[in-house]
C-alpha cells in the first residue's frame, strides 16, 4: 500500500533556524558561563551536574599556564557547554556571586565601624547600642592600641588594628545563638547573686 505524501500542517508556524549572529551570541554567552563556572571553588564544582569531559576540561584549564593555551581551553569549554543544561550552572554561579557580594559588604561594614571607633570615642555608644554583648574593656583596649599604632611615625596598621577588625567583624557576623544570653551575662556580672 503506497504512502500518501505528508504535508506540514498549515496552522504550525514556520520555524527559521537561528541566524549566524544569534548562534555567535549564544556561543559567547555559553563561553562566558563556562568561564564563570571555572572560577567556582572546587567544592561547588564537585556538586554541579556536569559531564565528566567538561570536568576534565576545567581541570585542564587550571593546569594551563600560557595565555594562548588558556584562551583555546576556554573556547573548548564553551563548546562543551552546548551539551549541558545551562540553568543549574547559572544558578550555581549566581548563588556564589551573591554570597561573595554579601561577604564583601559585611567586610566593608566592619571596616567602617573600625574606622569610626578609632576616630572618635563617640562611636562607642552607638556600637554598644547595636552590639551590647561586646566586651567593653577589650574593645577599648584594642581601640587605644590601634590609635597608638597609627600615631607612630611611619605608621603602619599593626596587630591591634587587625585584632579590632576581627572583634568588630565577629560581633557583626555572629548569630544570636553563638553569643551568650543577655541574662547569663548579667548573672556573671553580678556574681550569680539574685537581686
Amino acid at each position: 500500500m503506497p504512502r500518501a505524501p505528508t504535508r506540514p500542517p498549515e496552522d504550525l508556524p514556520d520555524v527559521e533556524p537561528p541566524s549566524k549572529s544569534e548562534l555567535k551570541r549564544q556561543m559567547t554567552e555559553l563561553q562566558a558561563l563556562g568561564e564563570a563556572v571555572c572560577a567556582l571553588p572546587e567544592s561547588r564544582l564537585a556538586a554541579l551536574p556536569i559531564e565528566e569531559r567538561l570536568r576534565d576540561a576545567i581541570r585542564e584549564l587550571g593546569r594551563t599556564r600560557s595565555f594562548e593555551g588558556k584562551r583555546r581551553q576556554i573556547q573548548y569549554i564553551g563548546k562543551l557547554m552546548r551539551f549541558e543544561d545551562a540553568a543549574p550552572l547559572r544558578e550555581a554561579v549566581d548563588a556564589f556571586k551573591l554570597g561573595s557580594a554579601k561577604d564583601t559588604l559585611a567586610m566593608h561594614q566592619a571596616e567602617a565601624w573600625r574606622e569610626k571607633l578609632i576616630a572618635s570615642d563617640d562611636a562607642l555608644t552607638p556600637w554598644l547600642a547595636e552590639y551590647p554583648r561586646t566586651d567593653v574593656q577589650q574593645l577599648r583596649s584594642l581601640v587605644r592600641a590601634a590609635r597608638k599604632e597609627s600615631a607612630a611615625e611611619n605608621a603602619r596598621h599593626g596587630r591591634a588594628y587587625r585584632d579590632l577588625f576581627q572583634l568588630v567583624k565577629g560581633h557583626m557576623t555572629a548569630r544570636p545563638e553563638d553569643l551568650h544570653d543577655a541574662g547569663d551575662d548579667l548573672a556573671d556580672r553580678d556574681g550569680g547573686h539574685d537581686a
